[in-house]
């Protein structure tokens, strides 16, 4: 499936292919609001964060779900230090 991202790391959207599967994603069904985090996948060597929301999700480089403990609460706080 096709996506539309935004990457901070160059300021600016890019639509990219990917899978969402039980290998690769992490999805939370716990939230407070609607901006909360939703899912965490691996991608190509970085992180695709996303949220309950409409926003597009966010591919931050050199990161995984395991760098991150698989953790809700510290995705984000990664989202926050980069947008």
């Amino acid at each position: 499936m096709e996506i539309t991202l935004y990457n901070p790391q160059k300021g600016r959207l890019f639509t990219i292919p990917v899978q969402f599967t039980k290998d690769n994603t992490t999805w939370f069904e716990s939230y407070r609001n609607s901006s909360d985090i939703g899912r965490i996948t691996d991608f190509e060597g970085g992180l695709l964060i996303a949220g309950f929301d409409y926003t597009y999700p966010v591919w931050i480089y050199d990161k995984s779900r395991a760098d991150i403990g698989y953790s809700q609460k510290r995705a984000n706080q990664l989202l926050r230090m980069h947008v």
